[in-house]
C-alpha cells in the first residue's frame, strides 16, 4: 500500500475514532439523550473517553448544556456573537478549564446542569494528570511513526485523535455565523454544510437547537448527517439505541 494512502487511513481512522467519542457518545447520548448507550458502552465511555479524546466527558456536557441555555446570548461559554469568530477558539479552552474547576469544586451554577449525570469528574483531571492523555497519544504518534519506517504517518494519528478543539471551533464559530437556516430558532445557529460533512452532521447547527434531542440532525433531501449514520450502525451492533426522531423530520 502507498505510503500517502497508509497515512490517509491512519488519519481517518483516528479522526473517526475522535468524533464517535465526541458526536455520538458526549453529544448525542450523555448530553441530550439522543440515543441510549447500552450499559458497557455507557461505563467505556465514562473510563475512556478522557484517555482517547484529551476532553473530560462530564465538563464537555455541561459546558454544552449551558451553550444550548445561554445560545449566543452573553453567558454562552463560546459564541461568535461574543467572542467573533477566531475569538470562539481560544473562549471555548477558557469555558471549558473554568467550568472544569467549578465542577471540582461543586460550584451550583454548574453541578445544577449534570444533575442526572451518575458519574464524576475523570480521575485523571482531579488528580491533576490532565497531560496525561495528550503525552499517551503523542508516545503512541511517536512509535507509530517507528514501527511504520515514516513520521508522516505518525503525525496523521496524532492530528486525527487530537482534532477535537478544531471541530469545536468550526461548529460553534462558523456554524453560529455563516449558512442557512431551516428553522427561526431564538439564536444564531446556521446549518453550515461544509462544517457539517467534515464534522459528522455537527455543523447542522441550526438543525439541532431546533430540537436537540433528536438523533439525526439532518432534515432536508440534499444534508447528510454520517454522525447519524454511525449511530445506526451502532444500534445494529447493540451498542445503543435510537429511541426516536423529531417528528419535525415527517414535516419538512
Amino acid at each position: 500500500m502507498h505510503y500517502s494512502l497508509q497515512c490517509i487511513l491512519v488519519l481517518i481512522a483516528a479522526y473517526g475514532l475522535n468524533i464517535f467519542y465526541t458526536s455520538v457518545l458526549y453529544h448525542r447520548a450523555l448530553t441530550h439523550g439522543a440515543v441510549k448507550l447500552a450499559p458497557w458502552l455507557h461505563w467505556l465511555v465514562i473510563n475512556t473517553g478522557c484517555w482517547v479524546t484529551g476532553i473530560d466527558p462530564k465538563t464537555w456536557v455541561c459546558m454544552h448544556r449551558l451553550h444550548h441555555q445561554y445560545s449566543d446570548q452573553e453567558k454562552d461559554p463560546h459564541s461568535p456573537v461574543n467572542h467573533g469568530v477566531f475569538g470562539t477558539l481560544p473562549s471555548q479552552v477558557k469555558s471549558y478549564e473554568r467550568i472544569m474547576k467549578g465542577l471540582i469544586l461543586r460550584r451550583k451554577e454548574y453541578t445544577s446542569v449534570i444533575k442526572d449525570l451518575d458519574f464524576d469528574i475523570s480521575w485523571v483531571i482531579r488528580s491533576h494528570f490532565w497531560w496525561a492523555p495528550y503525552l499517551m497519544h503523542l508516545a503512541i504518534a511517536i512509535l507509530v511513526g517507528f514501527f511504520c519506517h515514516g513520521w508522516w504517518i505518525g503525525i496523521a494519528y496524532w492530528v486525527g485523535i487530537m482534532s477535537h478543539p478544531i471541530q469545536g471551533w468550526m461548529v460553534n464559530s462558523l456554524a453560529h455565523q455563516y449558512g442557512y437556516r431551516n428553522f427561526k430558532t431564538d439564536d444564531h445557529s446556521t446549518n453550515n454544510t461544509l462544517v457539517a460533512w467534515l464534522i459528522l452532521g455537527e455543523g447542522y447547527q441550526n438543525n439541532h437547537h431546533q430540537d436537540p434531542t433528536s438523533a439525526k440532525f439532518s432534515y432536508r433531501w440534499f444534508e447528510f448527517d454520517l454522525g447519524y449514520l454511525l449511530c445506526l450502525v451502532a444500534q445494529s451492533l447493540g451498542m445503543l439505541e435510537i429511541p426516536r426522531l423529531s417528528a419535525k423530520h415527517l414535516q419538512i
